[in-house]
């Protein structure tokens, strides 16, 4: 699989689920929102951030290059598990065309490692 590495460091922010979207989200660059009986996730770039948002901050992301077709089985899998069984956490989020996984900017050099020896090949500093 083709991954490449987002130039840029992400937060998980958490909201009540009852909140609308803040005045805070970026126009531009990568942001994820899901809603759901529980909360209202936002990942975007962690400069937008507020510093009183509950959040986790810190994170870089992998991009599978895409798009990849919705019959495609054991994606997320390919990578989730050697990162798994090397004690890397990932936060996964799928769009229509690809997939991302998050990971810990303290565990990249790791990640890194274990991607390539599961047979992934991984390109530097692409676009969100």
């Amino acid at each position: 699989m083709q991954l490449s590495i987002l130039t840029v460091r992400l937060s998980i922010c958490r909201l009540a689920s009852d909140n609308g979207l803040p005045e805070w989200l970026p126009t531009d660059g990568f942001l994820s929102i899901t809603r759901t009986a529980d909360e209202l996730s936002i990942v975007c770039e962690e400069r937008y951030v507020p510093d009183e948002v509950q959040s986790q901050r810190g994170w870089v992301g992998f991009k599978v290059q895409g798009p990849i077709d919705f019959s495609e089985v054991g994606v997320l899998a390919s990578l989730a598990t050697p990162l798994a069984e090397s004690g890397v956490s990932i936060f996964a989020i799928s769009t229509y065309d690809t997939d991302y996984v998050l990971i810990g900017e303290k565990d990249l050099e790791q990640s890194l490692v274990v991607l390539a020896a599961a047979g992934h090949k991984i390109s530097q500093g692409v676009q969100s």
